[in-house]
């Protein structure tokens, strides 16, 4: 088949122009922590200061995510998106100019709460986005094309980020990445998004919002699985993410491994993704949560950190678990969730995947000070394995779509 042949995923124009925002906006995205981190330690700053100013991004994103689904719900969202993208790069821009060694860190850390509120709004907007670009059997594909793309400019990002740090300074490379963030806009405004799908007649804005949260509390498949990655992110993942660079450093006397370890999960992610968006399996819902459970490699490897290349081949084997879900979630929110709703679940997605995250991280230091590096480890992998076998006990969960015996009246409540 040919790469634009008509019916395949590229022959669509809006989604290539999605695709192409995505890529720049990813490469800038990920490039702006370094130049942050450079700008704030070359200002006199620690870890501590650092990790408060990364942290408040990270607050306002979810502390704005259910009020940017409504907003998503409610206006066209490449307009949302825009206005998001525009307005990030705007704030990235100002720190060309306002992030001088004698700033004070307060002001840096307020910008960047601000550059927050941007994210709550894209990562409302885009999620739903896609079902106006794509038909419905194109959706997986196109997930999936998109999510490896973002893990791969995951990878390339900070090395740009690092390379121009190198070459023209921190202060300076906030400047490449609000270009980023405006080029990625420029493809936007090129789509033609679908905005004669059907609309509900608009309610008060508090009425929408909690709209929102009850259909995510009453499709109990959807509040599940939102559920079990919340719990799983705050315990597995934040003992993950700190004690990899503290064990490996500390093992191997070496930073190499860590950053190998990090590029392997993402490259056992895009590996995933790719095979899982070509085959049909006969419950998603499943295979996704079963597949998931292969996230337990990484913590046990910490725990046991034969050598260098066991912990960074596990990193890989790893990352194999988060295919399924950027082959099959997106694309069942987008497919079981009424259209007018979906901008609201995804930012309540957005805020369950993010919100409790930097909590387990810092109680991460005091679980090791109780129970032990190897034991928390342990202990976490553990908890993984049975979250995951309970979820998967909920109606819904096996397939991702609403039981047979679950009415149609119910469901349009939600």
């Amino acid at each position: 088949m040919k790469l634009f042949e008509a019916g395949s995923l590229w022959s669509y124009k809006g989604y290539r122009l999605f695709w192409f925002s995505t890529t720049i906006f990813v490469l800038g995205a990920t490039a702006f922590p370094i130049a942050l981190a450079v700008t704030v330690l070359d200002a006199g700053g620690g870890a501590t200061t650092l990790g408060l100013i990364l942290g408040t991004r990270v607050l306002s994103g979810v502390v704005f995510a259910p009020f940017a689904g409504v907003w998503a719900d409610r206006l066209p969202r490449k307009q949302v998106m825009i206005v998001a993208d525009l307005f990030r790069a705007t704030i990235v821009f100002s720190l060309v100019f306002v992030s001088a060694p004698s700033m004070p860190h307060f002001l840096v850390g307020l910008m960047v709460f601000v550059m927050g509120i941007g994210d709550a709004f894209g990562a409302a907007s885009a999620g739903a986005f896609l079902p106006s670009l794509l038909p419905v059997e194109k959706l997986p594909a196109g997930n999936v094309a998109r999510g490896v793309v973002v893990r791969m400019a995951s990878i390339v990002g900070p090395g740009i980020g690092g390379l121009s740090v190198f070459l023209i300074g921190g202060r300076m490379t906030f400047l490449f990445t609000a270009i980023a963030f405006a080029c990625g806009t420029y493809f936007l405004a090129q789509i033609k998004e679908d905005v004669n799908a059907d609309k509900k007649p608009r309610e008060p804005f508090f009425t929408e919002l909690r709209e929102g949260l009850r259909t995510v509390w009453e499709i109990k498949w959807v509040g599940a699985m939102i559920a079990m990655a919340s719990v799983q992110l705050m315990v597995v993942l934040a003992a993950e993410n700190v004690l990899l660079p503290i064990i490996t450093r500390r093992e191997f006397n070496t930073n190499t491994v860590f950053a190998l370890s990090a590029a392997a999960f993402s490259i056992g992610g895009i590996i995933s993704a790719i095979i899982f968006g070509q085959i049909k399996v006969k419950h998603e819902g499943q295979t996704s949560v079963l597949i998931w459970m292969l996230l337990v490699i990484a913590p046990l490897s910490l725990a046991f950190p034969i050598n260098e290349y066991f912990v960074a081949a596990s990193y890989l084997l790893a990352g194999l678990s988060v295919g399924p879900w950027e082959a099959y979630w997106n694309s069942a929110i987008q497919r079981e969730i009424p259209h007018e709703l979906q901008g609201r679940v995804f930012s309540i997605d957005h805020m369950g995947s993010s919100g409790l995250m930097p909590l387990g991280m810092a109680l991460v230091g005091p679980a090791v000070a109780i129970f032990g590096e190897k034991e928390l480890l342990i202990g976490a992998s553990v908890f993984h394995i049975i979250i995951c076998l309970l979820v998967l006990m909920v109606p819904g969960v096996k397939d991702m779509k609403a039981p047979a015996n679950y009415s149609q009246g119910e469901q349009g409540q939600a």
